[in-house]
């Protein structure tokens, strides 16, 4: 384990000057900073820009019973100018943005964007979604859900969403995350840990 323990934490970073030098729909900070060296000293006073964002909740439908996932579409704009359509195959997501516990927070995602109920949730993974330049944080969850309920086109208006939910074989969703078709991050996660935690997961849920 000592090679997976950090030689360097919190401390061994000096913020010498920071400012939101934007903030809309999303925060972007503007930091001057200097960090030890891996052979000692401190680096020279440098700039980076900080994208802010809240805590983030991603949950992955699982019907075990038909052996389905439910999915959502929706646009995202970060995927404008790729070859890909800018509306992928995604899980439930959503951010933290008030007082909820990440339990909550999932089943409340759940609703408004499919019209499902969270039921016998697992937690999967945390992890930082890109750390070289955002503070996001995300928990992913899975849910047992009935996909034969599920269909049609939600979220919130006044948050412009419009969803479309998806049901798909969990082996199709497999393998589109072979093929490259399901490439976003948070969803390339879940199904690999499903791929691996499968039997257990159904052993938990009996």
């Amino acid at each position: 384990m000592k090679k997976l323990d950090p030689p360097f934490q919190q401390a061994d970073v000096s913020v010498e000057q920071r400012h939101t030098a934007y903030r809309g729909f999303l925060r972007l900070d503007k930091l001057q900073l200097k960090h030890r060296m891996f052979e000692g000293g401190w680096s020279e006073p440098f700039d980076r820009e900080l994208l802010v964002k809240e805590q983030a909740v991603g949950v992955m439908l699982f019907d075990p019973d038909l052996d389905n996932l439910v999915m959502v579409r929706q646009f995202r704009v970060g995927m404008l100018g790729q070859q890909e359509s800018p509306w992928p195959l995604e899980l439930v997501a959503g951010l933290v943005d008030k007082p909820e516990s990440l339990e909550e927070v999932a089943a409340r995602e759940i609703y408004e964007e499919t019209g499902l109920e969270a039921c016998k949730l697992v937690k999967i993974c945390e992890y930082f979604n890109s750390p070289g330049a955002s503070t996001e944080y995300v928990t992913l969850y899975c849910s047992r859900v009935d996909s034969s309920k599920a269909g049609g086109i939600h979220g919130l208006d006044h948050e412009h969403e419009d969803i479309e939910v998806v049901v798909i074989a969990e082996a199709e969703a497999q393998e589109a995350v072979r093929t490259g078709a399901i490439n976003n991050a948070m969803s390339v996660i879940a199904l690999q840990w499903l791929a691996l935690n499968k039997d257990a997961l159904l052993d938990q849920w009996r």
